[in-house]
């Protein structure tokens, strides 16, 4: 992927921020600064996770069934999520910002079977996230 892992990064970054300009309070990093946000190499940096993780997912659903994030890396990604904030909806916005991403990335080869592919893979990562987020709210708050 090279070059390109970086250049849906920065797609993925403005495309989150053409859907939700109010998102960029979600991270400390881009909190206080007028910067443009797809130059902010912690944002590249984020998206491009995203990415990788949403990928790793559709792989392990295509070759398992199932998405199977690691307990260390799902207590930490819930963690912090809890810790921002993260709802339902902003997980949606990140969804549509990849899936915009992806379409831009792959051009004519878009189609309905992709996108489901990738929906599904984002789906089933933000549901593990999100009901971690839960289990680590019912510890704080039992």
């Amino acid at each position: 992927m090279g070059d390109d892992e970086g250049r849906r990064s920065r797609l993925q970054s403005l495309f989150l921020y053409t859907i939700a300009p109010a998102a960029k309070g979600l991270f400390s990093f881009l909190k206080d600064t007028d910067e443009i946000p797809q130059n902010n190499p912690k944002l590249k940096a984020h998206a491009l996770k995203v990415f990788k993780m949403t990928c790793e997912s559709a792989i392990q659903l295509r070759e398992k069934g199932e998405v199977v994030v690691s307990g260390s890396t799902l207590k930490y990604l819930g963690s912090v999520h809890l810790q921002k904030g993260i709802s339902g909806p902003q997980f949606e916005v990140v969804k549509e910002a990849l899936l915009r991403t992806v379409e831009k990335g792959v051009g004519e080869k878009w189609c309905d079977e992709m996108k489901g592919a990738w929906s599904e893979a984002y789906d089933q990562l933000a549901a593990a996230i999100q009901a971690e987020m839960n289990k680590e709210a019912l510890e704080i708050n039992p």
